[in-house]
């Protein structure tokens, strides 16, 4: 990591903007890694000539715009953006091990129950067709990142018990992983309830992504709504002259 330089103090700028203007130009020219801990408060204090109290403040303000995450009992670090490709069938589980962090997930809820109208629309089953439906918080490393609605026909996962945080795994088990689909992703921002379950502030940007996937006969295996954190996840496509 290069020394952090401090600008010269604006006055028609508050100290805490300007120091967070540094440490943003800071870290997009390379002087700290993504991933990487920012030093603490107190070195930052003493390397700007500033109070910890405006320290505090401009490192609050790179943590609202996404530029930092802080992780509870290990410190500030440069956040790491992750792309996913937006043309490749792929779990979020597989992604996250490739990445070499470890997959972890909270249960929302995990019951059998009856499709309503749209989703055995989405699954094109009878509304009589009974259905797994799956809620779940994704995390990498400890930190959430989505929350995920998945709901699946029955006879795809007949054994809700064997699920861990895996979906596709387990479908793979049952000889049903998904082989083609659609996605659509739009932006938007958290409500209340998405923001406090992320740990992100309320109205910030997320990404709403809308999957069909089908297995190999043509069957559609899984219809999933998933809200991701726009702070973290950029998704791209590579794109070919035809």
């Amino acid at each position: 990591m290069r020394d952090i330089a401090w600008t010269r103090p604006d006055e028609g700028t508050p100290l805490y903007l300007q120091l967070a203007r540094s440490l943003r130009e800071h870290i997009s020219s390379g002087g700290i890694d993504p991933g990487s801990a920012l030093p603490s408060e107190r070195d930052l204090s003493e390397m700007a000539g500033l109070s910890r109290v405006t320290v505090r403040k401009g490192i609050e303000q790179l943590i609202d715009e996404g530029v930092l995450v802080r992780k509870q009992g290990s410190g500030t670090f440069v956040a790491q953006r992750i792309e996913t490709s937006g043309g490749k069938l792929s779990s979020f589980s597989d992604e996250t091990r490739q990445r070499g962090e470890a997959p972890g997930v909270v249960w929302i809820n995990r019951t059998y129950a009856q499709p309503t109208e749209e989703e055995a629309a989405a699954l094109d089953v009878s509304p009589t067709t009974r259905v797994a439906r799956l809620g779940r918080v994704r995390l990498a490393g400890g930190e959430p990142l989505a929350i995920e609605h998945a709901v699946i026909p029955a006879s795809f996962l007949p054994d809700l018990d064997a699920l861990q945080d895996s979906l596709y795994q387990a479908l793979d088990h049952h000889g049903f992983r998904p082989s083609s689909g659609t996605q659509r992703v739009r932006a938007s921002l958290a409500t209340p309830t998405e923001a406090g379950i992320l740990s992100i502030k309320q109205n910030s940007e997320v990404l709403r992504i809308e999957r069909i996937t089908r297995i190999p006969d043509g069957r559609i295996v899984e219809f999933t709504r998933s809200v991701y954190r726009g702070d973290r996840y950029e998704f791209v496509t590579e794109l070919k002259d035809i």
